[in-house]
């Protein structure tokens, strides 16, 4: 039955801790919703049957950053809102990854304002960024998929802090 029928008597099965890691990380990217604006509508809209985000093991979406691992963050960002989207992101636990979901996410899109900031790359580490205004819920998937792909290929001993933009500059503008 199953693995024990391939492993035909006293066999075994070797690997690295590395792979063991990658695939259960990989296989329950939990996100932590970052809902700003009007892309929040389409990513809710990746949990509906139609495009059911629950095939990639992401439908868990908690509300609480020490359970998450995969910040999605969908909307126009101000400078006031910046530093509360940072300090979830600095409570999430290692590793943790962030997709920048729409044109505003991504470059403050058609709000070229004083109190938009023009891309969240400036306080944030940004993994992959999600194109459109606002996105589908099929690029939003996308884009899942190749974050579950980028951390099927890191290894343990890469996950150590790395230096993250200073929040000051933007509480300064």
């Amino acid at each position: 039955m199953g693995l024990e029928s391939l492993l035909k008597g006293d066999g075994f099965i070797t690997t690295t801790v590395d792979a063991i890691a990658a695939w259960a990380r990989k296989s329950s990217v939990w996100p932590m919703p970052m809902g700003i604006s009007c892309c929040a509508i389409e990513m809710m809209a990746a949990g509906d049957p139609k495009y059911d985000i629950a095939r990639f093991g992401s439908e868990v979406m908690r509300f609480t950053p020490r359970q998450c691992d995969l910040m999605i963050v969908a909307g126009t960002v101000t400078y006031k809102m910046a530093p509360v989207v940072r300090k979830i992101y600095d409570q999430m636990p290692d590793p943790k990854w962030v997709i920048a979901m729409g044109a505003c996410t991504a470059s403050g899109g058609i709000y070229r304002t004083y109190s938009v900031v023009q891309g969240i790359d400036q306080f944030l580490p940004v993994d992959l960024y999600v194109a459109g205004c606002p996105p589908r819920p099929d690029n939003l998937l996308n884009a899942l998929i190749q974050i579950q792909d980028k951390i099927g290929r890191t290894k343990v001993s890469d996950f150590k802090n790395s230096k993250l933009p200073d929040l000051n500059v933007i509480q300064n503008n």
